[in-house]
């Protein structure tokens, strides 16, 4: 009966490390970079020439989250069409602003460089492209001795894993034409918990949607703000021209607010004959 005994507990010990092992310290990171997507050759981080942006008024928009580095990387294709549609309404505030376009994820190639940008600025005839990218890192800590009371008493009764999740998110806004940076406006989050042993896949997959729905919510109000700016900048950069639609141009100072002011009555009198 003891050589019983003996022999239970040491199988028990036995399942007990096998529960444990499996349940070790891991973690995840999905990224989309917009270093890898627009430079996937450099070697270094890109140096931005300064070169002029030349943009016809109201200018056309196009949205697009950077393609990840491998499948199942970032939001599922729905969530991010909705986070982009949230990104969209921050540019349609602006009278300076025609068009805008969300891109799904399809259109744009892993690694496909400027090029890849080039092709769909034409295919969705717009003249900017914000790119939105993300990077996203999960961080597993499993408490042992919950795994213990998970085995005994079962894992609907014990909080065995917690979990970290921290997401970023950037909008980089580029003149296709130029290939110049405009302006950026950056979001980030943390969701912490913990959940069962059973429960813990649909607990931390629902933790990382919502890490990217607080880091967009965070992002759209610097989004707006370096609107506006670039709004105010542009009267005074010699780095940036504007001309109208019908091809009357404009540098700078009067000649951007002249164009910013011909834009807006255009687009207020196009809705009211709408």
């Amino acid at each position: 009966m003891k050589r019983l005994k003996t022999l239970f507990c040491v199988l028990a010990l036995l399942a007990l490390g096998g529960c444990a092992s499996m349940f070790q310290y891991a973690g995840a990171r999905q990224a989309g970079s917009i270093v890898d997507y627009l430079y996937p050759d450099a070697k270094e981080p890109p140096k931005l020439e300064p070169t002029v942006t030349r943009l016809r008024l109201p200018v056309r928009v196009g949205i697009a989250f950077v393609p990840g580095g491998g499948r199942g990387a970032g939001p599922q294709e729905a969530a991010q069409i909705q986070l982009l549609e949230r990104v969209k309404a921050s540019f349609s505030r602006y009278d300076y602003i025609g068009g805008i376009e969300v891109i799904p994820a399809a259109y744009l190639r892993p690694r496909g460089g400027f090029d890849n940008l080039d092709q769909v600025a034409r295919m969705f005839n717009v003249d900017v492209i914000a790119l939105v990218s993300y990077d996203q890192v999960r961080f597993n800590d499993t408490n042992r001795l919950a795994v213990l009371y998970w085995t005994v008493v079962g894992a609907y009764l014990v909080k065995g894993d917690q979990y970290d999740v921290q997401t970023m998110v950037d909008a980089a806004v580029f003149d296709v034409r130029s290939r110049k940076l405009l302006f950026r406006a950056p979001g980030m989050s943390q969701v912490k918990g913990s959940a069962t042993l059973a429960g813990y896949g649909k607990e931390v997959r629902g933790a990382q949607s919502d890490g990217y729905v607080q880091a967009v919510d965070q992002m759209i109000p610097a989004l707006q703000a370096q609107l506006a700016n670039f709004r105010e900048r542009a009267q005074s950069d010699p780095g940036i021209q504007v001309e109208r639609r019908d091809g009357k141009r404009g540098a700078g100072g009067i000649g951007w607010a002249a164009a910013l002011l011909l834009a807006g009555v255009g687009s207020r009198m196009g809705r009211r004959r709408a």
